[in-house]
């Protein structure tokens, strides 16, 4: 199976715990797109960017969550919340699955600093697979904008990104060009799914493996249930952007190290896969 659904939830959200919020609005969501497969939400969507709000993983705001999945029988990507862990804290994203178990934590490796004060930056890229459907990664906001992060989690299998935001600044245009980008090059889908309200300025945007916008949300709040055809990433992949630039396997197969990246590569499946870089047939 290649189709699969999602909704992302541009949701206008206020400071303050917004927990009840989320799960009315993942009902309602589900009721009215029933076909639905996976809900994500933005970052930070729970409390907001209150570092005194941080819990420990597993905490009562996750084991919430892992109730919700598993009630709805969906994936859930509830944002992230602050993770407190030690003396550390992170900007963590939960990936729940139907059975409300965790099957994966990514930890922002790149908090938005200098504003960003007293957050770690996290030191693992998380893939996940969904069983008959294909391989998602997922990053938090100000990942995108290095493009090592996308690539990495493509080089790991990775066929869609998930990549909660929270963006209330004038910079949200340049994260618009900055998801095609990261879309296009990687030729994944890419799912940028931001708050509204008080807590960000919205205009979500989900793109396609070859960088066609699905739908790209206004400043409201707005649900956005889409479905993708992980499909169309391995034939985009296997015989190029539009039939022409096949950029993953001109990566792969490049004699080049380049010298900021201290070495070479380790070997990935995902990309041996791909098959031989050649002209596509009829």
């Amino acid at each position: 199976m290649s189709l699969f659904s999602i909704a992302a939830l541009q949701v206008d959200l206020p400071y303050g715990d917004n927990r009840d919020r989320l799960e009315k609005e993942t009902a309602r969501v589900l009721a009215r797109f029933p076909w639905v497969q996976m809900v994500v939400f933005p970052e930070l969507c729970s409390f907001g960017p209150g570092l005194s709000l941080a819990e420990a993983m597993p905490g009562p705001t996750e084991i919430r969550y892992q109730a919700l999945a598993k009630k709805h029988n969906v994936w859930l990507i509830p944002g992230s919340i602050y993770e407190r862990l030690g003396e550390d804290i992170f900007n963590t994203a939960p990936v729940i699955n139907p059975e409300g178990a965790v099957v994966g934590r990514c930890r922002k490796m790149y908090p938005f600093l200098p504003y960003e004060k007293g957050v770690k930056s996290g030191a693992e890229f998380v893939t996940f697979d969904v069983p008959e459907v294909g391989c998602f990664g997922v990053s938090i906001c100000y990942d995108g904008w290095v493009p090592e992060t996308t690539r990495a989690l493509v080089w790991m299998g990775a066929e869609v990104i998930l990549h909660p935001t929270m963006t209330g600044t004038i910079d949200r245009a340049q994260e618009l060009i900055i998801a095609q980008a990261n879309a296009i090059t990687n030729q994944c889908y890419f799912v940028d799914v931001n708050c509204a309200g008080q807590l960000g300025n919205g205009r979500s945007i989900i793109v396609g493996p070859e960088g066609e916008i699905i739908h790209q949300s206004g400043e409201v709040g707005e649900q956005v249930p889409f479905t993708i055809d992980l499909s169309r990433v391995r034939e985009v992949r296997k015989s190029g952007t539009l039939r022409l630039g096949q950029i993953l396997k001109s990566f792969r197969d490049t004699p080049i190290e380049f010298s900021c990246y201290r070495g070479k590569y380790q070997e990935s499946p995902a990309m041996a896969a791909l098959g031989p870089l050649t002209m596509p047939g009829k």
